[in-house]
């Protein structure tokens, strides 16, 4: 192999791959991004380099943040290499790299965020968006409800000026523009929550609210906050990745790798401004719900149906998930009987349609996307992603069979083990009390489903909590296999 090139603005001549062909020493600022993982570069970060490429928002350049201590890895590795990253995409038919630089700076990452709310407080910085995952928005999981008493919200109450969230940050930030008669900036998530902007919304002024009302109205009249639906996946980065890097010659330290598929639908709904995002593939919509609604049901809920049982039987992909025979029809089944019914068509593209199209890709082999990685946090994705379609049905009056087993395979998974014994270790933020209860539940199947905050009014559902206990029973009797057969072969 020749000698790996270290990814810099000074070797981007010497890349033998697609690079940057604007000059990045011209680029201005006009984006803060809050968290930035794999999916933001994989995502946002390359619609904007798409448009650079072009010749165009040179003046809407990304600058990096965090709020967790952890982020100051990722802000180490992506200043050493000038805040470029190798973008590796896996076709199943070939392997394609390219090297994105729509991102300038990373701020320090501070306990108290001055460096943080200083820069959203600048004029340029027309938009803050960012990717703190589903759970990252202080909303009470059964109520949707913002959470007064988390403590970093009484926190940030009681010490506006040094928050510890992002949010917090955001409101300091509004602060400063409002006294200096500066205007607002759009807020835009980029997480996978059903009215994302909405939620960003509730989130920031209700926490204003707490310490400043007059704030609050000036945000809530001022700023705006647009919903959108995101979609790529983009693995975590492990040493698979990290040598993909090297097979193109680069020396990447944050390398990303992900599908050959994006999309981002967003309502056009910015206060300061934004980028011509849509001239490079992303669609701006009045009717994002909907498009969300089929994304986050079918793609975001359909991971929880694989991700679950295949941890407990020892699958370590979602592709090696869909590779089985069995858990594959499982997929099939609760898509096509139970999920499309709740999920309305878009302009291109059917229920049907796009079960296909997800049934595609998660079935690429290139793509190595953990079970353990998108089983993460599912007290937050199983109450926001599987949830609400079984509220639907229930309503509904159809089946919830299948669905019910979901969520006693998600039940069998906190045990911690694996049927072959193995130990599967914590996975949640609250996993200590989901193990607890998925102990118990063993032997008393309504332990799980009396855990108020995830199900609600659901653990009195009779279809429901009925069918929970049966196959949760059927799944310690004789193993999570024999569930699924049962439940694919029930004509």
């Amino acid at each position: 192999m020749d000698e790996l090139i270290s990814l810099s603005n000074a070797t981007l001549d010497q890349l033998a791959v697609e690079r940057p062909r604007y000059d990045r020493t011209t680029l201005q600022p006009g984006i803060v991004h809050i968290g930035v993982g794999n999916f933001h570069r994989a995502h946002q970060a390359w619609y904007l380099h798409r448009l650079m490429q072009e010749g165009k928002a040179h003046d809407w350049a990304i600058i990096g943040a965090g709020v967790r201590p952890y982020d100051a890895a990722m802000r180490e590795k992506l200043l050493a290499q000038d805040c470029l990253t190798t973008l590796i995409e896996l076709d199943p038919k070939k392997v394609s790299a390219e090297v994105i630089g729509s991102m300038i700076d990373y701020l320090p990452i501070e306990d108290s965020n001055g460096a943080l709310i200083i820069t959203m407080a600048e004029p340029a910085i027309r938009i803050v968006a960012m990717t703190v995952t589903e759970s990252g928005y202080y909303i009470d999981p059964v109520t949707k409800e913002f959470d007064f008493n988390h403590p970093d919200i009484q926190h940030d109450a009681a010490h506006p000026d040094s928050p510890r969230t992002a949010f917090g940050a955001m409101v300091a930030a509004l602060r400063l523009r409002r006294d200096a008669r500066r205007g607002a900036f759009t807020g835009l998530s980029c997480d996978n929550l059903q009215g994302n902007g909405d939620i960003l919304r509730q989130t920031v002024v209700s926490l204003a609210r707490l310490s400043d009302p007059d704030l609050a109205d000036w945000i809530d009249a001022n700023a705006t906050f647009p919903n959108s639906m995101v979609d790529c996946i983009a693995p975590a980065t492990g040493p698979n990745e990290l040598a993909l890097a090297k097979d193109f010659g680069i020396d990447d330290d944050a390398v990303v790798t992900h599908e050959a598929f994006r999309q981002w639908v967003i309502e056009d709904n910015f206060c300061a401004g934004r980028p011509d995002w849509d001239a490079v593939g992303a669609t701006f919509s009045d009717d994002v719900h909907a498009f969300e609604t089929m994304k986050i049901r079918i793609l975001n809920a359909g991971h929880q149906v694989l991700a679950n049982v295949g941890e407990v039987l020892g699958l370590r992909t979602i592709s090696e998930c869909m590779q089985h025979s069995v858990i594959s029809s499982f997929f099939g089944k609760v898509q096509r009987t139970e999920i499309s019914p709740t999920v309305a068509a878009v302009p291109g593209k059917s229920p049907a349609e796009y079960i296909s199209l997800i049934e595609s890709r998660f079935s690429n082999p290139r793509i190595v996307d953990t079970t353990r990685r998108v089983a993460f946090d599912g007290s937050a994705r199983h109450t926001g992603f599987v949830l609400p379609i079984l509220r639907d049905q229930l309503q509904a009056g159809r089946s919830v069979e299948g669905l019910a087993l979901v969520e006693a395979l998600w039940a069998r998974m906190c045990a911690g083990t694996r049927e072959d014994g193995s130990v599967i270790e914590a996975n949640d933020p609250i996993w200590d009390q989901l193990s607890q209860n998925a102990f118990a539940a063993a032997s008393n199947p309504a332990v799980w489903l009396n855990q108020g905050r995830i199900y609600g009014e659901l653990s009195e559902a009779g279809p429901f909590s009925d069918a929970f206990s049966k196959w949760l029973t059927m799944i310690w009797a004789n193993g999570c296999e024999a569930a699924l057969i049962a439940y694919v072969d029930d004509a």
